[in-house]
């Protein structure tokens, strides 16, 4: 739902939850006085350091430094974002998470039509799984015998069946009162354009509903059971459900370990199932794409380990060397991709059932790493005797290695062409360098493109996420969407805070945003083209004509609460870093050995337990 939560909702949850309680859930805690102590879930250690307070409502490891409430260590020990962190603390006490401008029609039309479509996929991933019980099931319960799953994993995944027939869940949901319109929008209708006639997409198949990180039904897949094309069929994209985000089984994987360190992307759900069937819990499949940069940033939100698997022959290879243009961008320090190709001919559900799951398990534990398969396929067909063979595997692993953000891994990579080329280090380091932008135009990264969908989609601040970037466009960072408001509408200065206190000074387009601020301010600036005269022949008034010249996707409805938005998020950044840095000075004086006097430590206590912070 658009909006944030309100911090009254959050301050009375965690009022209401008990922090040891959930602590307790996760880590093994002995009662030690007022406290609770434990090994810490963040750091190896032998002795406790960990103590869970239960007067304080917070947690605090002497030994790392971990320290937070209840929220804090949802998010940090089961890496679930800030809104998921609220909905499972809130789903405990079994309440409904509210949002501020829910009073706003456009916002209640938007949450009605949400929980409209979670409603109807729901209650069609219930249908689906009662016709499997049926004797027009059968079919698809005999073939569901004959791939080896057992009742529990088909109840794990909520697997079902569709009947032959036309009409069997048209007819199921209209007698609910469901408008035929609203079966399309959400893909489980057909409407024939020459006819007029309208029937379900889903017949004759084995279901495997695709759910979203909470659970909920968010589209379907379907596999034939008889001759019909094609053999596997996905929902369409609907408002709810976008092929490029999700990931099948992902949900699974989290319930089934919820410490998740490795995770294996495979191609289709017959896959996932079946290697859960075997005791493996760690796989996902992408839904008939090719794995997306959003599909890897929410994974390696969740684990420090992915591992594509791919099948060994030529189109396997090619998909390999796709996933690798799309993973290195993410491959920050700490990080790890690997790649792993299946004999030719095998997937993972044939090789698992001729192999077992121990041998399978050997082949993820071994498979390549990131920096191994760069090289490889670089040098594939060349024979490197050559100096002009050593040249284009040099050009081509420098122009992945260019890819990557800066860290060890890319410093590391460098030193092995080193190695391998005998070219010296510091002429691949200059070939990799950054251009430096031209003055006043800093260098821009990938803009999303504005979809009213995401505005259900808040991230860890309360701030609407946005989906992944359109091709061919620039991104602006925060402060540089601040400023194309500005450019756009000039009237929207008057919601700026009169305070110039939320500017980021670390921020370089802070300074002329708080000039164009002024100017706005002083009422002579009131269309873009006279602000632009102001700045023109100098590299701000570049910048802010290259903004004017950008369509600003956002809607005009939309675009005050966009900035206000971005402000606020300005100022809860600005407010926890000042907290931060009075919790490091008395930490940091803690761990030195110097006493705390009595002030300082309920100062330290009243921060640690502060849940805004």
């Amino acid at each position: 739902m658009s909006g944030q939560i309100p911090q009254r909702f959050i301050d009375d949850l965690l009022a209401r939850v008990d922090v040891v309680e959930v602590v307790g859930e996760r880590v093994k805690l002995k009662k030690a006085g007022r406290n609770h102590s434990g090994l810490c879930p963040f750091h190896q250690e032998k002795s406790p350091s960990f103590t869970v307070s239960a007067d304080k409502q917070f947690y605090h490891c002497f030994g790392c430094g971990a320290h937070g409430n209840a929220l804090r260590f949802l998010m940090e020990y089961d890496k679930l974002r800030f809104p998921e962190a609220v909905e499972q603390l809130a789903g405990r006490l079994g309440l409904e998470v509210p949002r501020e401008g829910a009073d706003d029609p456009r916002a209640q039309a938007r949450e009605r039509k949400r929980k409209e479509g979670v409603n109807l996929l729901e209650l069609s991933a219930s249908y689906f799984r009662e016709r499997l019980k049926m004797p027009e099931g059968e079919s698809a319960r005999r073939y569901l015998a004959e791939r080896g799953l057992s009742p529990e994993v088909q109840q794990t995944f909520g697997i079902g069946c569709a009947p032959a027939g036309w009409e069997g869940l048209k007819r199921h949901l209209g007698e609910r009162g469901i408008a035929e319109s609203v079966q399309i929008e959400y893909g489980l209708l057909v409407h024939h354009e020459d006819s007029g006639r309208t029937y379900d997409r889903f017949r004759d198949r084995v279901m495997f509903p695709i759910r979203d990180i909470r659970g909920r039904t968010i589209a379907f897949g379907g596999r034939v059971l008889g001759d019909a094309k094609p053999k596997y069929l996905n929902s369409p994209e609907t408002p709810v459900f976008h092929k490029g985000r999700e990931l099948y089984g992902l949900y699974e994987a989290r319930q089934a370990d919820s410490r998740l360190e490795r995770v294996v992307i495979v191609e289709g759900y017959m896959d996932v199932v079946a290697l859960a069937q075997f005791g493996i819990r760690n796989a996902v499949a992408t839904l008939g794409t090719s794995t997306s940069e959003e599909h890897l940033s929410r994974l390696f939100r969740m684990v420090g380990e992915v591992v594509f698997c791919f099948d060994g022959d030529r189109a396997g290879r090619q998909a390999a060397t796709r996933a690798l243009e799309t993973v290195l961008p993410q491959m920050i320090d700490g990080r790890q991709a690997r790649f792993m190709f299946l004999p030719e001919g095998e997937d993972p559900d044939t090789l698992v059932r001729r192999e077992g799951p121990a041998a399978f398990e050997d082949r993820i534990t071994c498979a390549s790493p990131l920096s191994e398969f760069l090289f490889d396929h670089a040098a594939e067909g060349r024979d490197l005797a050559t100096i002009e063979a050593r040249e284009r595997f040099a050009s081509q692993v420098l122009a992945a290695i260019g890819k990557l953000p800066e860290g060890v891994l890319k410093s590391l990579l460098l030193g092995e062409l080193s190695r391998r080329t005998g070219v010296d280090q510091s002429r691949f380091e200059a070939l990799v360098a950054p251009a430096e932008a031209p003055p006043g135009e800093p260098p821009l990264a990938p803009e999303p493109e504005w979809r009213p969908e995401d505005e259900w989609r808040p991230d860890d601040e309360g701030y609407e996420a946005r989906p992944a970037p359109s091709k061919g466009r620039q991104s602006l960072g925060l402060m540089g969407r601040v400023l194309q408001l500005l450019v756009h509408e000039p009237r929207l200065v008057e919601r700026l805070p009169e305070a110039a206190d939320w500017y980021p000074e670390a921020d370089p387009e802070a300074r002329l945003c708080r000039e164009v601020e002024r100017l706005l301010r002083a009422g002579r600036y009131r269309s873009a083209q006279v602000l632009l005269a102001h700045f023109h022949g100098t590299p701000e008034g570049e910048r802010l004509a290259a903004l004017a010249r950008r369509e600003l996707l956002i809607p005009p409805g939309a675009r005050a609460a966009e900035l206000d938005g971005l402000v606020e998020h300005f100022q809860r950044h600005r407010l926890r870093s000042s907290r931060q840095e009075e919790v490091d000075a008395l930490l940091s004086k803690q761990q030195r050995g110097e006493r705390l006097s009595q002030e300082e430590r309920q100062q330290l206590m009243t921060l640690l337990a502060d849940p805004r912070g």
